[in-house]
């Protein structure tokens, strides 16, 4: 196993992507931390996976939140070694329209909070002295603009700027950090994008979910369980000499 006697907190755990990568961590031998603010759904995976799993509830917008979750996580498991950084939101709408409401919102949670939660594992981290790994959720957006998309790219590709430059500055204690860019994933969260482009692209409900999935190089769209694999070699030793990094996850639909 992989990840044997590891601690590893997933936030956004309880479901879509980070439910998949809770079951992979714990599946490598990991002692797993499912922080969300769902803390139901958290709670409801971690009596299914057993001892080796907490539920934490988690506000990732909440620095008081954010350090609850480590001392939560030491208090349990004793320690850190790995964090996937996967929480975040979605929202949209022309440039005209978009309000401060929605700005601060997108960038509290996409960007603001992973930074804060890395800052907080990291120093967990250089504590402890035995390194770790942490792993950014960005997305394909990240990579580009997109019309109707302004602030969740503009939030994503500032994760992938914070991942660069946390990977150069924490690599000297031997904690790599490195992000993923997911591209379309058939998750609950899509429902949701796709409601607000049938909104602004006056399209039927699913539309724009059967278009994109079209779209993508790979013939469909991605499912979370895409993401076990390329999770686990970014938390493992397998990706011991991979710095600063993000690995586009996507089916083929972006090139960098």
């Amino acid at each position: 196993m992989k990840l044997k006697d590891k601690v590893a907190i997933v936030t956004g755990g309880a479901r879509g992507i980070g439910e998949a990568v809770v079951r992979a961590y714990s599946a490598e031998g990991a002692k797993v931390v499912i922080a969300d603010i769902e803390i139901a759904k958290a709670q409801e995976l971690a009596a299914e996976l057993g001892a080796n799993a907490l539920a934490v509830q988690l506000d990732i917008r909440d620095s008081k939140s954010i350090s609850s979750l480590i001392s939560a996580t030491v208090s349990k498991f004793g320690g850190v070694d790995i964090l996937y950084n996967n929480a975040g939101v979605f929202d949209m709408g022309p440039i005209l329209e978009i309000s401060e409401a929605s700005f601060d919102k997108v960038f509290a949670v996409n960007t603001r909070g992973l930074f804060f939660t890395l800052q907080a594992a990291a120093a967990q981290m250089v504590k402890q002295g035995r390194g770790g790994k942490i792993i950014n959720m960005s997305s394909q957006a990240g990579r580009r603009g997109e019309a109707l998309v302004a602030v969740y790219c503009a939030s994503k590709a500032a994760v992938i700027s914070l991942t660069q430059s946390a990977g150069l500055d924490l690599i000297k204690y031997r904690i790599n950090v490195n992000g993923i860019a997911p591209g379309v994933v058939d998750t609950p969260m899509w429902d949701h994008v796709d409601a607000l482009f049938a909104k602004y692209e006056h399209l039927p409900l699913g539309e724009k979910k059967r278009q994109v999935g079209l779209a993508v190089p790979a013939g469909r769209m991605g499912i979370p369980d895409d993401y076990r694999g390329p999770a686990v070699f970014l938390a493992s030793s397998d990706s011991d000499y991979v710095v600063a990094q993000t690995l586009n996850v996507d089916g083929g639909n972006w090139m960098s």
